[in-house]
């Protein structure tokens, strides 16, 4: 389908324009700059634009619209245009790439204004922000931290260097590729240094405010940015990775003092790190690091200093304990009934005690292997380029299978640990895979809105099943058999008829991305779980 950017086009995503050149609405050009077609809008809620995907060629690209009702006000179309000209001036895999070219402006048949745009590279991946939503708000290792400080730190570094600060860091504002690497987005409120010092010193205006609650420093609040307060944001961003709390959560924020209290919400953190990210947001802009170098020099010592073993062994030991003493309690609720109503309370139990991983461990019958006393590693497995984000084994035993960020799922023998098979066919993460039960056909879920279905006998996709408009996050499978259910960010639940790949019903009702699903075992009845904070109990007719 050809989207129509015209503001004023009456329908813009006709479907009746799929092979036009010229909206049959409006009259104006679907094909942009004469290159670029225009597929759909993604989203309405990015600052000072509006998001379009769209193709030159084969190749998707995003595309940014200055929202029509900022058409006369020159400083937001100034800080617009601003993004273009930060953005081609950069050349790194952690920031959106935009020609030299990149901004342009089209014009609307019969419009009496121009529509501002920006056109760029197309990231492929979620946003920290859906990336935690994805992940079911756990915190992030250590590890993991360091990593991700690293990489905004060089690239922070990269755009200071330009003479350029950010303004704007937040979960929502950082991306990630499939190969792992961070990408700093929406440069729209950066600012050149020069010429918010020269504003500053010689009166010549005021300078636009962007605030964005819990991330943004208290000089900027004043309208006094400067480069240590992306230093500021970046604290706060990792207060929320570290812990899976927003930074206005008052379980961590206590507005009446103006203080946070998030360390005690960490698990496994050292306190040279806590410290360090408590240094990053410092309330003075004095007490924070003064330069981009100081983050990475500091970073790299708290690599250094850490000791692998004594803290990593007693964390490990610690959720161990932790981890038997919840499914004990999970089992025991099991073993006691499976009436419908305590389907329920297993779930929000579950939820309770940890949710997703615990649960996780507990559907599938780990109970003995962690009520025993001693539990080593007998293998590694490597071979993925990214987060491993599910894996599940063969009815029969014998074969694991690992679902990827880095878009692939890889096929191991359980016994020897050799990789047998990679399976490519998705276009971006792969959250979640489900076995038939008789073992012969895989289904992944998938970031690209997909659902794959493989042939396990060759490792071919033998089909793809379409419908869901956001990110697919979890598969379930009816105990009977027959039915595959898919989870989505877009909201809805999808049955799908196994033996056909048929579509055969939407539930509808969540007002938040749907991220868990469970059968009861008579298949009666499906639970589900959102970020809305609410489980729902569907029951067959």
């Amino acid at each position: 389908m050809s989207y129509c950017i015209n503001p004023n086009c009456p329908q813009p995503d006709d479907p009746a324009n799929i092979n036009n050149h010229i909206c049959r609405n409006c009259g104006s050009q679907l094909v942009i700059q004469g290159r670029y077609q225009v597929m759909r809008l993604l989203s309405e809620h990015s600052g000072f634009g509006n998001i379009y995907e769209a193709y030159s060629g084969a190749i998707p690209k995003i595309l940014k619209v200055l929202k029509q009702a900022h058409n006369n006000n020159p400083k937001i179309i100034e800080l617009f245009r601003q993004e273009a000209v930060v953005l081609s001036q950069l050349n790194h895999p952690g920031i959106p790439k935009v020609e030299s070219d990149g901004y342009f402006q089209f014009c609307p048949r019969n419009g009496t204004e121009p529509v501002h745009c920006i056109i760029m590279e197309k990231i492929d991946g979620l946003n920290l922000k859906q990336w935690m939503i994805q992940q079911g708000y756990q915190p992030i290792t250590e590890q993991q931290a360091l990593n991700w400080l690293r990489q905004l730190a060089e690239i922070l570094h990269l755009v200071h260097q330009k003479n350029y600060f950010h303004r704007d860091i937040k979960p929502e504002n950082i991306m990630i590729r499939s190969t792992g690497q961070l990408v700093l987005i929406d440069f729209g409120t950066a600012r050149e240094l020069t010429y918010t010092y020269l504003a500053q010193v010689g009166g010549s205006g005021s300078l636009t405010r962007i605030s964005s609650a819990g991330y943004t420093p208290p000089e900027q609040e004043q309208g006094h940015a400067i480069p240590q307060s992306d230093f500021y944001a970046l604290g706060r961003t990792f207060v929320y990775l570290l812990t899976g709390k927003l930074a206005t959560d008052q379980l961590i924020y206590d507005p009446l003092k103006d203080q946070y209290n998030w360390r005690r919400y960490t698990c496994g953190i050292s306190d040279q790190l806590l410290n360090f990210i408590d240094k990053l947001m410092a309330t003075a802009a004095a007490e924070r690091p003064q330069k981009t170098q100081d983050i990475l020099d500091k970073l790299a010592n708290i690599c250094q200093d850490s000791s692998p073993t004594h803290p990593v062994t007693y964390i490990e030991e610690k959720t161990l304990i932790e981890k038997r003493q919840n499914i004990s309690i999970l089992k025991n609720i099991f073993t006691r009934t499976k009436k419908l109503c305590l389907v329920a309370s297993v779930v929000v139990v579950v939820m309770g005690l940890g949710g997703y991983g615990v649960w996780q461990v507990a559907q599938r019958c780990l109970f003995n292997v962690c009520q025993s006393e001693k539990i080593s590693s007998s293998k590694t497995l490597s071979g993925h380029s990214s987060f491993i984000n599910h894996l599940v084994i063969s009815p029969d035993g014998q074969k694991l299978y690992s679902a990827s960020a880095d878009k692939t799922i890889k096929v191991w023998d359980l016994a020897t640990g050799e990789e047998i098979h990679t399976l490519t066919e998705h276009s971006s993460f792969i959250n979640h895979i489900a076995i038939s039960p008789d073992g012969q056909t895989l289904y992944s879920a998938s970031a690209d809105k997909t659902i794959k279905v493989w042939d396990l006998a060759t490792g071919n996709a033998i089909n793809t099943l379409t419908g869901h408009s956001g990110f697919v996050n979890y598969l379930t499978i009816s105990p009977d058999g027959q039915t595959l259910v898919s989870a989505s960010a877009d909201k809805t639940i999808k049955l799908w008829h196994m033996a056909t790949g048929e579509e055969m019903h939407t539930l509808t009702g969540h007002s938040g991305f749907v991220n868990y699903l469970v059968f009861s075992p008579d298949g009666q009845t499906l639970v589900s779980s959102s970020v809305d904070n609410t489980i729902r109990i569907w029951v067959a007719l």
